[in-house]
């Protein structure tokens, strides 16, 4: 009886099938420490408890993005160890607040198939749902991803492909209860610029740059216990298609959310991702640069204190965003564009 994991091959999967994802993972310090070193988040509601609880948290929260990775790493060994690419995201929204010493594990559910036109491969949807102790939800998000068949001459299944929405709606956002923004202290967090600050169509250049180096990549993927073999085995990698190991677009999302901070330093919660693309790949030696464009303001229901701004925020590896870059003249995007991302945050309203 075989008893390791080859990971699920496209025919694996069929529709409705739920998995139970292995292995809770029970959060700590030590993870706040080492996102903050691999990243430099700046945030103040997740440096400093001082801060969080002035606002109504019990303690400061978990970053919103390491608290996805963990949820999304849970996945991994089920749903994309043979995959050949992440390619999306929809319907993410954040859930409660995480804090250190909170356990936290993940289910999915298929709601998608589509095998491609080689018959090599097909595109696997799913929707996954990370949960604390309590079984509260944390996150919910679907994303899509293609993956290696194992026998190509195995039937298709018929193709069934999800109906998304564009963006999660404003009034389905997580506000925590008790959430009281008159105790934020806009010097402490380092900027003044409140919501009614930002407008649509408003871009933001990040300004600043960060290095990937390999052993950064490396840990983050042993953080996540994200099993990938395209982010983990270059022995195998090297006889691939690029040589090398590829970045896990997480790494990517991180840090271009962490460069964010200057110029959206009130932003101090990623409560929704609505959409998201990696558009080329990213290897060890880039230098990550980043901007946002405002693509939508909102109000949120019974709250004076707090609003809710859409962001398109975009990544290219080693060209500065000073013009905005993001597609060509035929319409695809530019070879140096990484991600294309499109999110919800909240941010302090004028009080």
């Amino acid at each position: 009886m075989n008893k390791t994991n080859p990971g699920h091959f496209f025919e694996d999967f069929s529709l409705g099938q739920e998995l139970v994802h292995a292995t809770p993972r029970t959060v700590t310090e030590g993870d706040v420490a080492l996102y903050c070193a691999l990243y430099g988040s700046r945030f103040a509601v997740q440096s400093a408890a001082s801060m969080a609880m002035a606002i109504g948290y019990e303690d400061a929260p978990l970053d919103d993005l390491l608290v996805f990775h963990v949820v999304f790493g849970k996945t991994v060994p089920d749903v994309s160890l043979n995959a050949v690419a992440n390619l999306g995201y929809a319907r993410g929204r954040m859930g409660v607040p995480v804090y250190a010493g909170d356990t936290l594990r993940t289910v999915s559910r298929v709601i998608g198939l589509k095998e491609n036109s080689n018959g090599k491969t097909g595109v696997v949807y799913v929707n996954s749902v990370g949960l604390n102790q309590n079984d509260e939800v944390v996150a919910d998000y679907c994303r899509w991803v293609m993956v290696n068949k194992r026998d190509a001459s195995h039937p298709a299944p018929d193709p069934e492909i999800p109906d998304l929405p564009d963006r999660v709606a404003p009034e389905d956002l997580y506000v925590s209860d008790g959430l009281d923004m008159s105790g934020y202290d806009t010097t402490l967090a380092g900027s003044p610029h409140l919501w009614e600050d930002y407008a649509v169509g408003e871009r933001i250049d990040h300004m600043d740059g960060m290095t990937i180096e390999e052993a950064e990549h490396m840990m983050a993927t042993r953080l996540w216990q994200n099993t990938a073999k395209v982010h983990f085995n270059q022995f195998e990698q090297a006889k691939g298609r690029f040589g090398k190991r590829l970045i896990y677009g997480g790494h990517v999302i991180s840090l271009a959310r962490a460069l964010s901070f200057n110029g959206l330093g009130n932003a101090f919660r990623l409560a929704a991702i609505n959409a998201g693309t990696h558009c080329n790949p990213t290897f060890a030696g880039d230098t990550i640069h980043a901007w946002s464009e405002v693509l939508e303001t909102s109000s949120l229901p019974d709250r004076e204190d707090l609003g809710a701004l859409r962001l398109r925020t975009v990544a290219t590896k080693d060209l500065p965003c000073t013009d905005f870059p993001l597609k060509g003249e035929d319409g695809k995007y530019l070879p140096n564009v990484v991600l294309d991302l499109d999110y919800w945050v909240l941010i302090p309203r004028e009080g």
